[in-house]
């Protein structure tokens, strides 16, 4: 598969990176241990040597399954794991809230390394930014595990123009991690992806198929499994499905042009936005797995974009990308 560099960092991985998350949380009952761990191993062979997870899947669980799938790979892969709930590092039990306190993010990667069963972390977000703690001392405690050896890289999701400027002053963020897609493009217009490129910054989008819609598998009918936060989000009810089906059929007639899918014209799209981006699909099918990835090898010419962006201009979309109380902590 072909590489990129997030930003002016230097870290280079896939293309297209696999977002490990469903395999353990938000999409009803975890996939089966040794599955997780083939399909995971499969991503490899294929070519993908990015692997994004965070403490807050399972909790723990997705550390675990990551780091069991890439120990025997360690040395060729790149792992990416997040911080900052409020989550006991010996029970799991989560307190409610964030927690960035410095003390705390070095007694959880202290847990990860454990979990991920490596010495060092490539890059490491701050999940979600904690009101309660100065950017500067965040950055300032993952610098000093940079510093140590233990973290390579750090990284920040759902941040706020103010505080990513403010991180990257006390240590150069290498990569943000928020959802995009053709149909959550709020960084184009607040001016996180200008500030990206400003600042050398690498960006990673996060449910870049739309939580599986613009796969075109999923419509008004489509029943969710018990524990799948789609069947609690606005933009999945069964009537904004039905009306943000028009973003679906933009994606068909594309994809029909080009031999492809829905979805792998969804990825090409955001992998043609900037050579710095790289999106993190997730899939527990090995089918879906090639399917996403075919999408590295599609190019958009000039007319496609210019054509995908005048149509998606007239498609209104329906409810909002996630729950308020989930919107609640991002930092907008």
């Amino acid at each position: 598969m072909k590489t990129r560099t997030l930003g002016s960092s230097g870290l280079e991985v896939s293309a297209l990176g696999l977002g490990c998350m469903g395999l353990s949380a938000a999409y009803g009952p975890a996939t089966e241990t040794t599955e997780a761990v083939g399909l995971i191993r499969d991503a490899f062979d294929l070519g993908v040597t990015f692997f994004d997870t965070a403490e807050a899947y399972g909790p723990f669980v997705n550390e675990t399954v990551v780091g069991e799938a890439l120990e025997p790979i360690r040395d060729k892969v790149v792992i990416a794991t997040k911080f900052g709930f409020d989550i006991d590092q010996a029970t799991g039990e989560r307190r409610g809230g964030t927690n960035s306190r410095p003390e705390h993010i070095v007694a959880v990667v202290e847990a990860m390394l454990k979990r991920l069963r490596t010495d060092h972390i490539d890059l490491l977000y701050q999940h979600r930014v904690d009101p309660a703690v100065p950017m500067e001392e965040v950055a300032g405690a993952v610098k000093g595990l940079i510093d140590a050896g233990k973290v390579l890289h750090f990284g920040l999701s759902e941040a706020s123009l103010d505080s990513i400027r403010r991180a990257h002053t006390v240590q150069p963020v290498a990569a943000l991690q928020n959802e995009y897609s053709l149909w959550t493009r709020d960084v184009e217009a607040n001016g996180v992806l200008d500030l990206c490129e400003q600042l050398g910054i690498g960006f990673v989008p996060f449910s870049p198929l739309g939580a599986g819609f613009l796969t075109g598998k999923i419509d008004a009918e489509t029943a969710f499994a018990p524990g799948d936060f789609r069947s609690i989000s606005p933009r999945f009810t069964a009537e904004a499905r039905a009306a943000n089906t028009a973003m679906v059929e933009l994606l068909t007639r594309t994809a029909e042009a080009h031999g492809a899918t829905p979805a792998q014209i969804a990825l090409a799209w955001l992998l043609a936005r900037k050579p710095w981006i790289v999106p993190i699909p997730g899939t527990s099918k090995l089918h879906r797995l090639k399917e996403n990835l075919g999408a590295a090898e599609i190019e958009l010419t000039p007319e496609d974009l210019t054509a995908i962006g005048a149509a998606a201009a007239q498609i209104n979309i329906q409810g909002a990308r996630l729950p308020e109380a989930v919107l609640a902590m991002t930092n907008r």
